[in-house]
């Protein structure tokens, strides 16, 4: 089989069977969240988006979700909006992800500040952030493997 008579819909469809983390599958290190959110972000090239992956208490996944889809350069996040989520999945943790469509890693001083904002809030309802992925090209940032969690 030639590999350019494969079709993106099609790459993208194995990509997902292979490394989207159904509910129940638990995320063990930033890279399996990397690749689980990577998926995500397939067709975010020219918007930034804010996908939250929610956790049970043994960190296996509940549900991700997009929340907040921006523009080429933010995305506003509403903490409220991820709250009232939390409370109606349950969830125990979480693991945030966003991507740079400029390819991009390095986390903005916006992007610190809404992971702190998110922390805070999270922490008075007793759930977890365990890690806030930054999505750029194939590559990814992981704040939690920087000790910026």
């Amino acid at each position: 089989m030639n590999i350019s008579s494969i079709s993106d819909s099609a790459i993208l469809e194995e990509y997902v069977k292979r490394f989207t983390i159904k509910a129940g599958g638990c995320i063990k290190a930033s890279r399996e969240a990397a690749d689980h959110f990577r998926a995500y972000f397939a067709d975010a090239a020219k918007r930034e988006q804010f996908v939250v992956c929610f956790l049970n208490g043994q960190n296996c996944v509940l549900s991700t979700e997009t929340l907040f889809i921006g523009s080429l350069t933010t995305s506003a996040v509403y903490p409220r909006e991820v709250v009232q989520r939390i409370l109606d999945l349950g969830a125990a943790a979480v693991m945030l992800a966003h991507n740079h469509p400029s390819g991009e890693l390095t986390p903005s001083n916006s992007d610190r500040a809404v992971t702190k904002k998110l922390s805070v809030a999270l922490e008075a309802i007793d759930v977890q952030v365990l890690d806030h992925i930054i999505i750029g090209g194939a590559e990814y940032f992981s704040f939690s493997d920087h000790r910026l969690i």
